[in-house]
């Protein structure tokens, strides 16, 4: 059918979180869509379903992997740190220089694998300051920030806030707060946590409540937007949920999955 005059074609979207290293399937993520667009978390440090994949057991091996995944599934958090300590003292390797190889040579394979055009913004376990190097001609980054796509507008927020776990891209409830009023008003709010409603914050596996945003449930509240969007917890009690007028929806844990929600308007 074609399009009706004075309006735009349909427009699709794919969107992804929590990629976690998934290099093979993000290459695939954007067939048939009009854009993709990436919630975050695009490292992966230790892999909880597989403790044998991540940057952690690569330097250490999986046994000690098994054990800090037991120390802080049990919210062992002080534990887990000294455990972790103990090992990097032990190697004699400078910790950060040693982190940012590691997380070096993931974006190099992750962001190759972006198609074009891709919007992104950053997860918490993310590194802001690299991304600049890695993001080709056709990736955008977004954070605070607005964009249009197919004639709706999208805003994007990125990081997380601050929890025990100390990952690396955790902000203040106050700075992440500014950063959902820089936004405004838009029919697609595109963050890397949810809101918070327990419901969407409640992961079942790892038994946990994750950290959500009021800030973004105002927002959701205040603004209205068409969707709210979201990854960070990887198995949600509720995945989707309406509140208000605006759908929120947890677009999956991409790294286990491999598959992209579809956004078509």
């Amino acid at each position: 059918m074609a399009p009706t005059p004075g309006r735009n074609p349909r427009t699709r979207v794919h969107v992804v979180s929590d990629v976690h290293g998934n290099a093979r399937d993000l290459a695939r993520a954007g067939d048939g869509a009009d854009a993709l667009i990436c919630l975050g978390d695009l490292v992966l440090f230790l892999d909880y379903a597989d403790h044998s994949r991540g940057i952690f057991p690569d330097l250490f091996g999986t046994e000690n992997a098994d054990r800090l995944v037991e120390l802080r599934t049990a919210r062992r958090y002080e534990e887990a740190r000294a455990f972790g300590a103990e090992l990097w003292a032990g190697v004699g390797t400078d910790r950060a220089a040693a982190i940012e190889k590691a997380v070096r040579r993931q974006y190099a394979e992750l962001f190759a694998a972006f198609p074009t055009p891709t919007y992104a913004t950053y997860g918490n376990v993310d590194m802001p300051s690299l991304w600049p190097e890695y993001a080709r001609a056709g990736t955008r980054v977004l954070d605070g920030e607005r964009v249009e796509i197919g004639g709706w507008t999208f805003g994007f927020v990125g990081g997380g806030l601050r929890t025990p776990m100390r990952t690396p891209y955790e902000i203040s409830d106050e700075e992440y707060a500014a950063k959902i009023e820089a936004v405004g008003e838009v029919d697609v709010l595109c963050t890397h946590i949810p809101p918070e409603v327990p419901e969407l914050m409640y992961d079942t596996v790892a038994r946990r409540f994750e950290r959500g945003s009021r800030a973004l449930l105002e927002a959701i509240r205040r603004t209205r937007p068409r969707y709210s969007l979201f990854g960070h917890v990887h198995q949600p009690l509720v995945r989707r949920m309406r509140i208000g007028a605006t759908e929120c929806v947890n677009v999956g844990h991409f790294a286990g999955n491999g598959r992209p929600w579809a956004l078509e308007w």
